[in-house]
This record gives structure tokens, sequence and C-alpha cells, in this order.
């Protein structure tokens, strides 16, 4: 590359740097900078090669074209403008900035002083302007052949109803694997792996929702205590896959994973941090936004300019009140779906995205660009609703068109399996769809995306291990993570090797599995959860990229079992569709039997009433589901019918014996006894008496024996 590069004007959109077959098209937004200058870096990044003045500006957008510039080349920006952090404003044209609409970022940063925009150690930020020159130490920016041959690939648009989706992590789920090539694990191929895939597959999983994969920052706190900010929620870009994960470090390579993903059935979903980024509060570094435009990127005290409204407990919140803004996510939004062709998205903190002032606004203009949208209003959306602003818990509050991730779901089906009182109310609803928090708005149990553990708090392993948060080697002296667990370590604190112990611990993980399985709404597993995978305790293992948060693949005796049994319960719940409905249950009477098409049983065979609802001693409860109840269609019009189904569950721990309703059977197949160990998978025996010996701390599944089906199914 020559220092003599020509410089045209080019044009103010689209934003970032576009290839266009003959040169690249620079275009940044900066509403309040006096001046802006394109840095062009040789081979590695190290050597500053040319610094271009951008001279163009249209619309607050500041642009140019270089004719000579290709995919490859290396960039960054300085932006000039007032340093008067009391009114919002902290440009400093000595920091290299990252463009917000990079399509790829490599390099690592090196953690030092020159990165904040003041000099470190000044009491008085605002006064101590930093000069020292940082773009040896940042990663840079990248040009991107966009070019990728995606064949037939399309959206697979799994209906919601026949959805179950699989949280995991890009690096930690395949970097132990056997069978994945070395080079490959721990990366985007290494996820499109054959052996992946098959177990995806094995256990019927329709759709992985990937921890973020935005190019993101590892806090230099972490890095100074030999740790890295593993989850990922701490993005500096929006339209870069991190290149940590590549194999190749070719963006084309996440592409490829999508595309074989698609070919075998299983969707992709991006859990998304549009919420802050990575440059945490006014203290905080100055590697992109803040440098480009500080007061119109986030959202800034009115009172006090210099600091920052935080939503989010990260030290800042993205101005979503700013039109830019709201452009930025939309675009990048599109920009994974058309270009990426991912299926949908999990947005982090959704609450926040939901702000217009102070207060959560299920009308803000966020929802309104996203539902008269024609691409993402078609995608898969999932909020977890709530952030930590006043006001911010917001579960069952998102509107038409969105699914949440069902906090109460969680507790209530942990508090239950733990042995709490008063609770079989709120169980009811939570396996029946929730109907008390989405019927009300109009939409259906599948925008209840149920869980009990996730990336976030104990695996499932840890929830029966352990009562009490063990996050030592997180070096903040445990004090970090929630001590609102909801566990029950079953007699012991953490690993051993009493044999029943283990044998409650099991059976206490079949019960919860077969809880999240059979209810109403779309399941979320987390990642390793099949198969026993533990940290030890550790609820809050965000800053461990080590053993303790990859899965380990090498199964003992109890992780096969558990395995072989989860396979089970997915395959009854594709196989009946009384398992996943698409509305809820409406306590009818069936046209021709004297049943309803559900009826909540008390162990003596009769029906509850409302009373007994607020029973606190109550622990045990049946549950029987009619499949003549659907009232469903197929596309041609066709009802869809099933076979009827009880469900029993006792968390109280002595045996009782539950009286069960005659079927137009002899008889009850029983599919599943989370007490018979010996019979982890479909024993399927015929129970013909009248009363079923329904031993403690179990759930058991009986189905009509008959195989009278039609429709789907």
């Amino acid at each position: 590359m020559s220092d003599d590069v020509a410089i045209w004007p080019g044009r103010p959109y689209p934003l970032g740097a576009t290839w266009d077959g003959e040169g690249v098209n620079f275009a940044l937004f900066s509403e309040h900078a006096s001046g802006v200058e394109l840095c062009i870096f040789g081979e590695g990044g190290r050597r500053e090669r040319v610094r271009l003045p951008v001279r163009w500006q249209t619309d607050q957008v500041w642009h140019c074209y270089l004719p000579q510039a290709r995919p490859g080349w290396l960039y960054g920006y300085r932006v000039y403008g007032a340093y008067e952090p009391e009114q919002g404003r902290r440009f400093n044209s000595n920091k290299l900035l990252l463009d917000p609409y990079a399509k790829a970022i490599v390099g690592n940063i090196r953690w030092n002083n020159s990165h904040f925009g003041y000099r470190v150690g000044h009491k008085l930020e605002d006064l101590s302007f930093d000069r020292t020159n940082d773009a040896g130490d940042m990663p840079k920016c990248q040009v991107v052949d966009s070019a990728f041959t995606w064949g037939d690939d399309h959206l697979l648009r799994t209906p919601w109803h026949e959805t179950l989706i699989y949280e995991l992590h890009v690096k930690g789920f395949t970097y132990l694997h056997p069978l994945v090539p070395q080079a490959l694990r721990g990366t985007y191929a290494g996820l499109a792996a054959e052996p992946v895939i098959e177990h995806l597959k094995s256990l019927g999983i329709t759709a992985v929702e990937l921890m973020p994969v935005h190019a993101f920052m590892d806090d230099r706190s972490l890095i100074e205590r030999g740790l890295r900010n593993y989850w990922g929620y701490n993005s500096i870009g929006f339209f870069a896959p991190d290149a940590r994960y590549s194999a190749t470090g070719q963006v084309a390579e996440f592409k490829t994973m999508v595309k074989t993903l698609h070919s075998h059935g299983i969707e992709v979903i991006l859990d998304v941090v549009y919420n802050h980024t990575a440059e945490g509060n006014h203290l905080g570094p100055t590697l992109s936004f803040r440098g480009i435009d500080n007061e119109s990127y986030y959202r800034l005290k009115p009172e006090d300019p210099r600091y920052y409204t935080d939503f989010t407990g990260c030290g800042n919140t993205l101005n979503m009140l700013h039109p830019r803004v709201l452009q930025l996510i939309m675009d990048s939004l599109r920009y994974w779906v058309l270009d990426m062709h991912v299926d949908g998205f999990r947005f982090d903190l959704a609450s926040t995205l939901a702000r217009e002032l102070h207060d959560v606004n299920r009308l803000s203009a966020f929802f309104d660009i996203i539902h008269q949208d024609p691409v993402l209003s078609q995608v898969k959306l999932i909020a977890e609703p709530w952030d930590l602003g006043e006001g911010g818990y917001q579960v069952g509050n998102f509107p038409i068109g969105w699914t949440e991730w069902n906090g109460r779901y969680r507790d209530v089906v942990r508090a239950y399996w733990k042995g709490e009182g008063g609770v079989i109310g709120d169980l009811a609803y939570r396996l029946t769809g929730s109907s008390d928090l989405y019927g009300h708005s109009g939409r259906r149990p599948y925008a209840s995306i149920n869980f009990i553990t996730a990336h976030d708090g104990f695996t499932l392993e840890d929830l029966v291990s352990y009562n009490e948060k063990h996050n030592e080697a997180n070096g903040e002296n445990n004090r970090d993570g929630t001590d609102m667990n909801l566990s029950w370590n079953c007699g012991v604190e953490g690993p051993t090797s009493d044999p029943a112990i283990r044998a409650m611990r099991n059976q206490q993980k079949r019960n919860m599995l077969a809880s999240l399985i059979l209810a109403q709404g779309v399941p979320m597993l987390s990642g390793g959860d099949e198969m026993g995978r533990t940290q030890r305790g550790n609820n809050n293992a965000y800053c461990h990229d080590d053993p303790l948060t990859w899965v380990n693949w090498d199964l003992d005796e109890d992780g096969r079992n558990l395995l072989h049994f989860v396979r089970h319960l997915i395959r009854i719940r594709q196989g009946h569709r009384v398992f996943r409905r698409r509305s809820f249950f409406q306590g009818r009477s069936i046209r021709g039997r004297n049943i309803k098409d559900i009826m909540w049983l008390k162990p003596d065979g009769c029906e509850m009433t409302d009373e007994e609802w607020q029973q606190e001693f109550a622990r045990c409860l049946g549950v029987f589901m009619a499949g003549e109840g659907l009232t469903e269609y197929d596309d041609r019009g066709r009802a869809i019918r099933d076979v009827d189904f009880i469900l029993l569950l006792n968390a109280h721990h002595e045996r009782i014996p539950f009286a069960l309703p005659p079927n137009r059977s002899d008889g009850w197949q029983v599919e599943i006894d989370t007490s018979r160990a010996a019979d982890i998978g479909p024993f399927r025996a015929v129970f013909d008496s009248g009363v079923y010996p329904l031993e403690g701390r179990t759930v058991v599944l009986l189905r009509e024996p008959s195989e009278r089906r039609a429709g789907l199914d």
C-alpha cells in the first residue's frame, strides 16, 4: 500500500466501511465533532501508515471514498471536538476509535493508561486531558468483502410451538469435545462440526442460542487478575463477530456455521447486548462511541452530564432516545438477519431498550420500529424482561410478537422442588404456559420461554448440590453473584460419594427437567445440563475461560443416564401435541366425554377447589390433559387430536397414593417415573390399578395406551 492515498468525497450512506468492488466508502456519524480523520494501518496493525482528513459532511455523517482501498485494509478514526466532560463532551483525537459499524475487528486491546481520555490517577479527570497516542495498543477495524455463496439457505422459521432452545457458549461448548478437530475447538467452525451437530440433533434441539458473539472487550480489571470476560456481555462492535471464536479469522466462517446448522434444521439465535458498551462509566476508557460523540450515544444525567445514567449495572446505557442510536441498533439487527442469516435474537436487559425517559414504556420507539420492520418483525424476538433500574422487572409486559425469558417459571419450579409450600397455585400457571402473564394481552403459551437454569446462576447439577454460592475463584471474596438461588444440596454441600445423596440429586435433576420439557411454552436447556455439567458451586462464572465453564464431554454413568433421560423426555414432547399447544387450556368440557380439556387433581382423584390451591402444606398435584381438547387445526383445517395424559408431581418427601381417573382403555401406560433409576428410558409399563404409588420427590407421566390419534402427530 502506498502512503499516497487518493481520497474522494464518497457518500454518507451506508454507514461503516463498504467495499463496492472498486474501492471502499467510509461513513461515520458524529453530531458534535469539529473534525474527523481516517487512519489507515499497515499489515498487523502496528504502524499507522497515513491519516486522511475527512472533509465531507452530510447530515452529520462524515464520509469519504478511497479508490485504492481493498478488503483486508485496517483502519480506525480520530475525532476532534471539545473535551468538556462537565458538558458531556469527551472528544480526544489522541485516541484511536473503532468504527461502530465495523464488520470485522482484529487484534486485542493491550491495556494501559493510554486508552483513557484523562490522565489516570488524577481525581479531576475533567481537567486532566490526556495526550497519549494509544493506536499501537488498540485493535483495528478491517474492511471486509461481504460476498458469500449461500445457495438456497434461508431462515428456517420454525414455529414457536415447535421450538426447543439450547443456550450455549461458542467456545465453552466445543473446546473439550474429543471428536472435534483440535484446530476447530472453541470456534464457529467447531460448532458446525459433525459430532456437535449430531449431539444437538439427538436431543431434538431446534435452535441454538449463542451467548454474545458481537466483538467485545475483556475488562482491564479482569485481565490484571488473570481472568477474562468469558460471557462476552461487554460489546464494542455490534456488526463484527468476535474474532477469538474464529479458526480462520474470516467473517465467512460464521456464515458457514449458520448455513451448516440450517442444513440440519437448527436455527441460530444471538444473545445481543444493545443496552450498554464496554466503555463503562465516566472513568472508563475511550474506545469508540465515547470519543465519536459521547452525548449522542450515551444517556447522560441531565443535571450533571459528566455522569452516565446507568440502568444496566455496567456503567453506561446506550441512548435509545437518539434517532442515530436507534438506527445503529436496527441496522445491526438487519445486518445479522440479511447478511448473516441468523434466525432471531435474545435481547439482554431488554427493559433498558424500552425506556423512553425513566419508565419502561411498552409503546417505545424501539418496539414501534421493530414491529413495522418487514425483516425484523418476522424473526424470533426474545426479551430478558428486566434491567436494574426502577420498575425494570417487566415479565409479562412485553408486546405481542415478543417472547420472554420467564423468570417466574424458573423461581417457582426451583422453589417447588426445593420443597417450599404454598406454591402449587403459581406452579400450575407456569406448567400451563403462564396465562396469567400472557393471556390477557392476546399472547400465546409460547410467549413464555421456560428455563430452570441459564448461563447466569447455578448449573442444574449445582442446583441440587449446593445451598450456597461458591464464587471465591472470581477474586471478589464471594460477594458477587446472587444469594437467591432456591437450591437444595440434598444433605451435603458439594461433591459426595454417598450413594443415597447422589441418587436423590439425580432424581431431583430428572424432576426439574421433566417439569421443563413437559410444560406448555418454549423450553430452553442450558448447554451441558443434560450431561450434569458443574461449575463447582460458582453461580457467576462470567470471568472464567477455563475448565470451570467448559463443557466436559467425558461422561460418567450418571451423566450418560441423564442424557438418555433427557432425550426420552424430548421425544415425548415432540411426539405429542398436547405438550406443544398453540392456545391456552380453557377448562372446558369435552363434547361426548365427562371430562374437561384440563383438570387439576388431588391425591384422592377429585378436582382441586379454590380453597385447596391456597393450602400451605400442599406439595402434591396432578394434572389431566385431554388429547381431544386441543381445539387446534392443521394447515388443511383438520382437527388435531392426541391421547390423554396425566402428569403427577410430588415434592413431599414421602410416598403418596394417588387415585387415577378412569379412561377409555384398560389402565394407564407409565411413560416416566423419575423415582425409577433403573428405568431411565421408555419402560412403558401399563398400570391398571386405580391408585398409583407416587413416591416422594417424583414426577410421573401416564398416558392413555390407545394409539387412536389423527392429525399432525
